[in-house]
């Protein structure tokens, strides 16, 4: 039996009867990881590897286009609504590889004529012009890892860009893109509020219509975890995220995602889909995959290692693992993401998205509400201002009894 007729046996085995009814599939979108870094960040826990050599930029694409042929029978005539191409640093790919990946891509889905297509890049990687050549092979959305315009700061978090290339890659991507995103990260080792709002200055003066920020963290198995800095106390990190929310407002940027600010025409497709529970194929490298189907809901999980991956999916066997979400995990799965959104979603998407009636969680629902955590306005449900600030454990009061948090 070929790949494609085993990938054709899989779509039909789960198109038959299971525990859930959806009525209609969510949106489909498209996330393509390409892995590789010039350097790997100390902070950094993603599925990304520093160069040892060159590029295999065409086999490593060829490994893409032979995983999404193994995919299509999953996901057969459903539009999709956005692609993101994230890392790693994708901007190590060439604009032609890039323009030749989206070409590969369009021959074999069918995108939405506006479909929002975003290429992450890092200032490490930039050349002048570069940008552009990702604008014209198709690319309408950049995403910038800047992450700080403090030369000590990117010295510290082992960036390998300095200031003066954030703020040229910066005014470069502000030239070529309509649409565009700096990220930001705070509470960095031996950051002060008065050096957080020097950063906020830089950025906001590009004037971008999105804005990503992030805490700092401390994850396990990364260098920081094995030599952690010392890091701002709660109360420095509480007081940068009170100047990030305020001057973000000020400038017309709106806090919209529990990470995120934009003007209202230049939120992030890719992400609000993510966070309304929508399904998304995953390419590449360790990517994650979710699919829904009449009476289940399937995650998947790319091989890890790139070099394994490209054997793998070169061979039509580019998925490591897989499961079906079982009905008891589909609450924590969808309020997971969903609680990210300030606006948070109508309970209606709640079935839509899971087959489950909203009923299965009101008890969930009234004790996150008796706790001060959650909002319910309209047959909509939200985080509170308390909630945002404590979303892990809102999220966490979804979880299955079985893996609630042990209390003491």
């Amino acid at each position: 039996m070929s790949a494609l007729d085993d990938a054709a046996a899989a779509a039909l085995h789960h198109l038959r009867a299971g525990a859930l009814d959806l009525a209609a599939l969510p949106p489909l979108a498209l996330y393509v990881h390409l892995p590789w870094c010039l350097h790997k960040c100390p902070y950094c826990d993603f599925n990304s590897h520093a160069m040892t050599g060159e590029l295999p930029e065409r086999r490593y694409l060829d490994a893409i286009v032979a995983d999404l042929e193994s995919m299509l029978p999953l996901v057969w005539g459903r539009p999709v609504v956005s692609v993101f191409l994230g890392g790693g640093t994708p901007s190590l790919f060439s604009p032609e590889g890039i323009e030749r990946l989206l070409g590969d891509v369009r021959a074999r889905l069918p995108l939405e004529a506006l479909a929002e297509i975003t290429l992450e890049a890092n200032p490490g990687t930039f050349e002048r012009e570069r940008f552009r050549a990702y604008r014209a092979a198709g690319v309408t959305r950049l995403s910038l890892g800047v992450q700080s315009f403090d030369d000590a700061l990117l010295a510290r978090i082992g960036r390998v860009h300095d200031a003066a290339q954030a703020r040229a890659a910066a005014t470069e991507a502000r030239d070529a893109f309509e649409t565009f995103n700096l990220d930001l990260m705070y509470a960095l080792p031996g950051q002060t509020p008065a050096m957080l709002e020097a950063d906020l200055d830089t950025a906001l003066a590009f004037a971008p219509p999105h804005l990503s920020v992030y805490h700092l963290t401390i994850e396990p198995n990364t260098m920081f975890a094995r030599e952690r800095p010392a890091l701002p106390d709660e109360d420095s990190a509480s007081e940068m995220l009170d100047a990030i929310v305020a001057r973000s407002a000020a400038a017309g940027l709106e806090r919209y995602e529990v990470s995120a600010f934009a003007q209202a025409q230049h939120r992030c497709r890719h992400n609000l889909n993510y966070w309304r529970f929508g399904d998304y194929i995953g390419l590449g490298a360790g990517a994650h995959a979710k699919l829904s189907f009449p009476h289940r809901v399937l995650r998947q999980v790319r091989w890890r290692e790139p070099a394994r991956y490209m054997s793998e999916a070169l061979a039509g066997t580019p998925v490591s693992h897989e499961h079906e979400v079982a009905p008891e995990d589909l609450p924590f799965e969808f309020m997971m993401n969903a609680l990210r959104l300030r606006e948070g979603v109508p309970l209606t998407l709640f079935r839509q998205r899971t087959g489950l009636a909203p009923a299965t969680i009101e008890p969930l629902l009234a004790r996150a509400q008796a706790s001060g955590l959650l909002e319910r306005r309209g047959g909509v449900v939200r985080a509170s201002a308390r909630g945002f600030d404590f979303l892990s454990d809102l999220q966490a009061m979804f979880l299955p009894a079985s893996r609630q948090p042990q209390r003491t």
